[in-house]
C-alpha cells in the first residue's frame, strides 16, 4: 500500500533518473586524448623527417614545406593523432612535382603511415613552415 507524502511521487523519480542517467552517459564516450594507448607524438618531427627519406625518391630540395601541430581526427573506424603536410618534392626525373598534402597518422605515438590527403582531411589545417624538411639530404 501507497501512502500519500511518504517518498518519492512519480515526477520526483523521473527527475532523479534522468539526472542519473545523464551523468552517466558523458562517461560513455571516451576522450580519446586521455587513452594511454594513444598518446600525443612526442618527436613527431623527426619521425616525419625520418619517413621522407624513404617515402620519397629524393627528399633533397624539397620546397615550401609545411606542417601542422598534431590532432586528434578520425582515420577509418579509430580515432588518431594526425599531421598534416604540405610540400613540393622532386619527382624521380628531377623536376617538381608541385605541391601536395599528405597526412601522417600516428599510432601508439609514432608514426606508422605517410599517405597523400584527401582534400576534407587537411581542408582547415594550420600549417606552420617546416624547414627542417627543406635540409633533407639523400
Amino acid at each position: 500500500m501507497i501512502r500519500k507524502g511518504s517518498g518519492f511521487g512519480v515526477g520526483e523519480f523521473l527527475a532523479v533518473s534522468l539526472t542519473l542517467s545523464a551523468c552517466s552517459a558523458g562517461h560513455l564516450k571516451e576522450d580519446p586524448s586521455r587513452d594511454p594507448a594513444n598518446p600525443r607524438p612526442e618527436n613527431y618531427k623527426s619521425d616525419i623527417l625520418a619517413m621522407l627519406h624513404v617515402y620519397l625518391r629524393d627528399p633533397s630540395q624539397i620546397r615550401d614545406a609545411a606542417a601542422s601541430e598534431p590532432k586528434l581526427q578520425p582515420v577509418g573506424q579509430r580515432t588518431r593523432y594526425v599531421v598534416c603536410l604540405r610540400f613540393d618534392a622532386k619527382k624521380s626525373n628531377g623536376e617538381y612535382a608541385g605541391t601536395k598534402q599528405y597526412l601522417a597518422v600516428f599510432v601508439a605515438g609514432r608514426l606508422d603511415q605517410l599517405v597523400e590527403a584527401k582534400p576534407e582531411e587537411c581542408a582547415v589545417a594550420e600549417y606552420r613552415p617546416f624547414p627542417e624538411a627543406e635540409t633533407l639530404s639523400r
